[in-house]
């Protein structure tokens, strides 16, 4: 199997994931992404390759990304390490710092017990799958390490988080004063910056899911359990409520009364936003094949081309940098605003949701009714070969049940791409139908691909 999946390299820490793995990664990717006419150019002028690290803080970050920095350094790379930030952030310093590269060890919303290696090119940006390959491709090979004064230097990126703080504070669009916003941190990478600069921004804060240990990241609370802030907006009489997962590369929300507000909801919020302000480019949304059929139908009715693309924020953002589109992302709570990030962030998403708020003067309630969100079901098909998905059998009853919906309901049948499992989502105008489809093309799903 490659080591790269949908979103970095990911595994059990100490387990698939060990510090020999990190460090030799490191220098694969210094081979390959300090390579090119740029890296050349910067040698030329006398100026040393640097990268930029950062961490979440679940406990295995901390002799991961040391690890990193090892393999960097011996590599002859310059680190600055920016310690326990969002993922966003450590893209948007990338950038901000002019680094060759950089290196977040995450694993987003996994469990305490896992990590994750995400590596991001010059200016912030994903690698293309092709680039992922060639940085396998050296894992094995000898490499040629610098000694004496090549070796490089690792620094502490003091004022890193003062930076990315002031950058989402120019980017708004109102300011958010009065608004009463709870914030669940995940107990991750969020809690020591989303905080701060919503208050800075003028919200009333509330805070839960903001004490990391270590190993209590995305447990019970967090995007992947925004149940804990539904009852922490109801109960604290709030307007609003945005939840993050363990990098705050992704926002969900809840309205004032507990309702969920998903990615799919944000974007469209968003996206008639900024058309209204003309600032959505060439009135066109980018969204993965997740996306709920209602997106397509409300960006339809005004006017919002749809553009879509496989599962993962990397391929909307390609999508978007192809197309010079300004808004894209994904259903799980990926935003990405082109304007201002090179990536989803999470942070940023939940700041201009309330400052939209704040604009029109309306409930996130108000905001979200702008999309009618059909029944969607999503089975996940444990024990089975993923790799045969397009079994004939299997392609049969997807064939069979698309034509029963027709225009009212849609099917998507793919492979996980970071998990050992097969994804049976299917859309209709109701709940059961929803439900009755998916399950029968599940059951064939585990009679055909059983392993």
């Amino acid at each position: 199997m490659p080591l790269f999946g949908t979103d970095g390299v990911r595994g059990l820490a100490n387990g698939t994931l060990t510090a020999d793995l990190a460090l030799s990664l490191a220098q694969a990717t210094a081979v390959v992404l300090g390579q090119g006419r740029s890296a050349e150019a910067r040698r030329a002028a006398g100026k040393r390759t640097t990268a930029v690290i950062g961490r979440d803080p679940r406990i295995s970050g901390e002799f991961l990304s040391a690890a990193v920095a090892a393999g960097l350094a011996a590599s002859g790379v310059d680190v600055y390490d920016a310690g326990v930030i969002p993922t966003p952030a450590l893209a948007f310093l990338i950038a901000d710092r002019d680094a060759d590269f950089g290196v977040m060890v995450s694993a987003s919303h996994n469990p305490a017990p896992d990590n994750g290696i995400k590596i991001f090119a010059r200016g912030g940006v994903k690698l293309p799958d092709v680039v992922e390959q060639r940085i396998e491709s050296y894992l094995t090979r000898d490499k040629l390490l610098p000694t004496g004064g090549e070796v490089g230097r690792i620094r502490r990126f003091s004022d890193a988080e003062d930076r990315y703080l002031l950058h989402l504070l120019g980017s708004l669009p109102a300011r958010l004063d009065g608004i009463r916003v709870v914030l669940d941190c995940a107990h991750g990478a969020a809690a020591g910056v989303s905080p701060e600069v919503f208050r800075d921004a003028g919200a009333q804060v509330t805070v839960i899911g903001a004490d990391p240990d270590g190993l209590n990241i995305n447990d019970g609370v967090g995007s992947t359990h925004i149940d804990k802030l539904a009852e922490a907006v109801v109960a604290h009489g709030a307007d609003v409520g945005i939840a993050h997962d363990g990098d705050a590369d992704r926002c969900l929300a809840v309205t004032a009364d507990g309702t969920p507000v998903d990615g799919d909801q944000i974007m469209a919020i968003l996206a008639a936003s900024m058309q209204e302000r003309g600032m959505l480019a060439q009135d066109t949304l980018v969204a993965t094949v997740m996306s709920n059929l209602g997106l397509h139908v409300a960006m339809r009715e005004r006017g919002i081309t749809v553009k879509t693309t496989a599962v993962g924020d990397r391929y909307v953002l390609e999508e978007m940098n192809a197309g010079g589109y300004s808004l894209g992302g994904e259903q799980s709570g990926h935003v990405i605003m082109s304007d201002f990030a090179t990536t989803g962030d999470g942070v940023l998403t939940g700041l201009h949701i309330v400052a939209e708020m704040a604009r029109q003067g309306k409930s996130l309630a108000e905001l979200a009714a702008i999309m009618t969100v059909y029944p969607q079901v999503l089975v996940n098909v444990k024990g089975v070969d993923k790799t045969r998905v397009d079994d004939e059998v299997v392609q049969d009853v997807v064939r069979t049940v698309e034509a029963e919906l027709g225009d009212t309901g849609r099917v998507l049948l793919r492979a996980s791409g970071t998990e050992s499992l097969v994804r049976v989502m299917v859309e209709a105008a109701d709940g059961a139908s929803a439900q009755r489809h998916a399950d029968a093309i599940a059951d064939v799903v585990r009679e055909r691909l059983a392993l």
